[in-house]
Protein backbone atom coordinates (compact mmCIF):
# COMPACT_ATOMS: atom_id res chain seq x y z
CA UNK A 1 0.00 0.00 0.00
CA UNK A 2 1.57 3.77 -1.15
CA UNK A 3 -0.27 6.85 -0.45
CA UNK A 4 0.99 9.44 -3.30
CA UNK A 5 0.90 13.19 -3.35
CA UNK A 6 1.54 14.90 -6.52
CA UNK A 7 1.64 18.48 -6.97
CA UNK A 8 -0.76 19.83 -4.26
CA UNK A 9 -1.98 23.65 -4.63
CA UNK A 10 -4.55 24.76 -2.10
CA UNK A 11 -5.87 28.14 -1.74
CA UNK A 12 -8.13 29.36 1.92
CA UNK A 13 -10.48 32.14 -0.15
CA UNK A 14 -8.13 33.50 -2.63
CA UNK A 15 -4.61 33.23 -1.27
CA UNK A 16 -2.23 30.38 -2.12
CA UNK A 17 -1.16 28.54 0.60
CA UNK A 18 1.09 26.29 -0.68
CA UNK A 19 1.67 24.88 -4.46
CA UNK A 20 3.24 22.07 -6.40
CA UNK A 21 3.97 20.32 -3.05
CA UNK A 22 4.53 16.28 -3.70
CA UNK A 23 5.74 13.17 -1.67
CA UNK A 24 4.77 9.75 -0.15
CA UNK A 25 4.00 7.29 2.33
CA UNK A 26 4.51 3.79 2.02
CA UNK A 27 2.67 0.90 5.14
CA UNK A 28 4.32 1.61 8.25
CA UNK A 29 5.46 5.33 7.51
CA UNK A 30 4.56 8.98 9.30
CA UNK A 31 4.59 12.43 7.93
CA UNK A 32 5.22 15.16 10.22
CA UNK A 33 4.13 18.53 9.22
CA UNK A 34 5.82 21.27 11.08
CA UNK A 35 6.05 25.37 10.68
CA UNK A 36 4.66 28.27 11.74
CA UNK A 37 0.62 28.93 12.38
CA UNK A 38 -0.91 29.94 8.85
CA UNK A 39 1.94 28.04 7.04
CA UNK A 40 -0.80 25.63 5.56
CA UNK A 41 -0.24 22.62 7.94
CA UNK A 42 -4.49 22.12 8.77
CA UNK A 43 -4.95 22.99 5.24
CA UNK A 44 -2.95 20.35 3.65
CA UNK A 45 -4.65 17.70 6.38
CA UNK A 46 -7.79 18.87 5.20
CA UNK A 47 -7.18 18.46 1.47
CA UNK A 48 -6.23 14.66 2.55
CA UNK A 49 -8.80 13.87 4.42
CA UNK A 50 -10.98 15.28 1.86
CA UNK A 51 -12.30 18.40 3.28
CA UNK A 52 -11.39 20.96 1.26
CA UNK A 53 -10.66 20.18 -2.62
CA UNK A 54 -7.11 20.93 -3.57
CA UNK A 55 -6.79 23.44 -6.58
CA UNK A 56 -4.65 21.35 -8.27
CA UNK A 57 -2.72 17.78 -8.34
CA UNK A 58 -3.94 14.82 -6.44
CA UNK A 59 -3.92 12.58 -3.01
CA UNK A 60 -4.32 8.45 -4.14
CA UNK A 61 -3.79 5.60 -2.22
CA UNK A 62 -3.03 2.37 -3.75
CA UNK A 63 -2.79 -1.33 -2.88
CA UNK A 64 -0.07 -2.21 -5.61
CA UNK A 65 0.64 -0.92 -8.89
CA UNK A 66 -2.17 -1.46 -11.01
CA UNK A 67 -5.12 -1.38 -8.16
CA UNK A 68 -6.47 1.63 -6.61
CA UNK A 69 -8.05 0.47 -3.24
CA UNK A 70 -9.95 3.93 -2.38
CA UNK A 71 -9.74 7.35 -2.44
CA UNK A 72 -7.80 8.45 0.01
CA UNK A 73 -10.88 10.24 2.31
CA UNK A 74 -12.55 6.87 1.99
CA UNK A 75 -10.04 4.99 3.74
CA UNK A 76 -8.50 7.45 6.38
CA UNK A 77 -9.49 8.86 9.89
CA UNK A 78 -9.37 12.74 10.72
CA UNK A 79 -8.96 14.16 13.47
CA UNK A 80 -9.00 17.93 13.66
CA UNK A 81 -8.84 20.51 16.35
CA UNK A 82 -12.48 19.37 17.78
CA UNK A 83 -13.38 16.23 18.82
CA UNK A 84 -16.43 15.26 16.72
CA UNK A 85 -18.31 14.29 19.73
CA UNK A 86 -21.72 14.86 20.93
CA UNK A 87 -21.82 16.37 24.40
CA UNK A 88 -25.26 15.02 25.44
CA UNK A 89 -24.22 11.66 24.61
CA UNK A 90 -22.74 9.36 26.68
CA UNK A 91 -19.18 8.25 25.76
CA UNK A 92 -19.89 4.54 24.95
CA UNK A 93 -23.53 6.13 22.50
CA UNK A 94 -20.46 8.28 20.76
CA UNK A 95 -18.56 5.76 20.57
CA UNK A 96 -20.69 3.33 19.01
CA UNK A 97 -21.91 6.02 16.60
CA UNK A 98 -18.65 6.03 14.95
CA UNK A 99 -18.30 3.11 14.93
CA UNK A 100 -21.28 2.26 13.60
CA UNK A 101 -21.44 4.99 10.97
CA UNK A 102 -17.41 4.51 9.91
CA UNK A 103 -17.30 0.37 9.65
CA UNK A 104 -14.08 -0.96 8.45
CA UNK A 105 -12.32 -0.54 5.19
CA UNK A 106 -10.09 -3.36 3.35
CA UNK A 107 -7.42 -4.78 5.29
CA UNK A 108 -8.39 -4.50 9.06
CA UNK A 109 -11.03 -4.41 12.09
CA UNK A 110 -11.48 -1.98 14.21
CA UNK A 111 -11.91 -2.86 18.47
CA UNK A 112 -15.05 -2.77 20.46
CA UNK A 113 -16.07 0.22 22.14
CA UNK A 114 -14.55 -1.16 25.57
CA UNK A 115 -11.48 -2.00 24.09
CA UNK A 116 -10.64 1.21 22.66
CA UNK A 117 -11.69 2.69 25.63
CA UNK A 118 -9.50 0.45 27.40
CA UNK A 119 -6.80 1.90 25.05
CA UNK A 120 -6.82 5.26 26.22
CA UNK A 121 -7.51 4.01 30.07
CA UNK A 122 -10.86 5.58 30.52
CA UNK A 123 -13.23 2.93 30.29
CA UNK A 124 -14.39 3.81 33.66
CA UNK A 125 -16.15 6.56 32.21
CA UNK A 126 -17.96 5.15 28.92
CA UNK A 127 -21.88 5.75 31.03
CA UNK A 128 -20.62 9.37 31.40
CA UNK A 129 -21.92 12.28 29.14
CA UNK A 130 -18.64 13.20 26.81
CA UNK A 131 -19.84 16.69 28.24
CA UNK A 132 -19.03 15.82 31.60
CA UNK A 133 -15.21 14.89 30.59
CA UNK A 134 -12.13 16.71 31.20
CA UNK A 135 -10.59 18.86 28.05
CA UNK A 136 -7.26 16.36 28.44
CA UNK A 137 -9.96 13.09 28.30
CA UNK A 138 -12.28 14.32 25.87
CA UNK A 139 -9.18 14.15 23.99
CA UNK A 140 -7.87 11.31 24.70
CA UNK A 141 -11.35 9.77 23.84
CA UNK A 142 -11.93 11.31 20.40
CA UNK A 143 -8.57 9.55 19.76
CA UNK A 144 -10.51 6.12 20.57
CA UNK A 145 -12.60 6.88 17.92
CA UNK A 146 -9.87 6.22 15.44
CA UNK A 147 -9.75 2.67 17.20
CA UNK A 148 -13.54 1.34 16.83
CA UNK A 149 -13.52 1.70 12.84
CA UNK A 150 -10.43 0.05 11.11
CA UNK A 151 -8.51 2.81 8.78
CA UNK A 152 -4.79 2.15 7.56
CA UNK A 153 -4.35 6.52 7.13
CA UNK A 154 -4.99 8.28 10.30
CA UNK A 155 -4.72 12.06 9.65
CA UNK A 156 -4.21 14.17 12.83
CA UNK A 157 -4.60 17.80 13.56
CA UNK A 158 -2.29 18.46 16.82
CA UNK A 159 -3.51 15.64 18.00
CA UNK A 160 -2.23 16.13 21.80
CA UNK A 161 -3.79 19.35 22.34
CA UNK A 162 -4.97 19.71 25.95
CA UNK A 163 -2.91 16.67 27.08
CA UNK A 164 -0.28 16.00 29.49
CA UNK A 165 2.93 14.17 29.40
CA UNK A 166 1.56 11.25 30.45
CA UNK A 167 -1.48 11.24 27.90
CA UNK A 168 0.78 12.57 25.09
CA UNK A 169 3.17 8.97 25.37
CA UNK A 170 -0.06 7.10 25.41
CA UNK A 171 -1.49 8.65 22.55
CA UNK A 172 2.41 8.14 20.76
CA UNK A 173 2.42 4.73 22.09
CA UNK A 174 -1.27 4.01 19.73
CA UNK A 175 0.34 5.66 16.78
CA UNK A 176 3.56 3.44 16.88
CA UNK A 177 1.14 0.35 17.21
CA UNK A 178 -0.89 1.60 14.32
CA UNK A 179 2.62 1.88 12.45
CA UNK A 180 3.43 -1.58 13.26
CA UNK A 181 0.24 -2.76 11.52
CA UNK A 182 0.97 -1.11 8.25
CA UNK A 183 -0.69 2.08 8.73
CA UNK A 184 0.34 5.53 8.18
CA UNK A 185 0.20 8.54 9.62
CA UNK A 186 -0.39 12.72 8.60
CA UNK A 187 0.26 14.71 11.66
CA UNK A 188 0.88 18.58 12.32
CA UNK A 189 2.07 19.32 15.48
CA UNK A 190 4.44 21.98 17.19
CA UNK A 191 5.01 19.25 19.86
CA UNK A 192 7.52 16.22 19.50
CA UNK A 193 6.13 12.81 18.42
CA UNK A 194 8.26 9.69 19.28
CA UNK A 195 6.89 7.64 16.31
CA UNK A 196 8.14 5.50 13.45
CA UNK A 197 9.86 5.91 9.79
CA UNK A 198 9.40 9.57 10.64
CA UNK A 199 9.51 11.96 7.07
CA UNK A 200 9.36 15.72 7.96
CA UNK A 201 7.88 18.26 5.69
CA UNK A 202 8.01 22.09 6.99
CA UNK A 203 5.15 24.20 5.61
CA UNK A 204 6.21 27.89 4.72
CA UNK A 205 3.36 29.20 3.46
CA UNK A 206 4.33 29.86 -0.02
CA UNK A 207 6.81 27.86 -0.09
CA UNK A 208 7.46 24.47 1.49
CA UNK A 209 11.03 22.48 2.16
CA UNK A 210 11.83 19.23 3.31
CA UNK A 211 13.72 18.56 6.17
CA UNK A 212 17.47 17.68 6.16
CA UNK A 213 18.33 14.01 5.75
CA UNK A 214 14.51 12.97 4.13
CA UNK A 215 13.68 12.63 0.50
CA UNK A 216 9.88 13.02 -0.08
Amino acid sequence: MRLLAENLSAHRGEDLIFSNLSFSLAEGEALLLTGRNGSGKSTLLRVAAGLLRPASGSLRLWYDETRRAYNLAEAAHYLGHRNAMKMELTVRENLAFWQSFLGNTEGGRGVSVLEAAAAVELEQVLHLPFGYLSAGQQRRMAFAKLLVAYRPVWIVDEPTAALDISAEALLARLMREHQSQGGMILAATHQPLELLNVKRLEMKGFVYTNAEGHDL
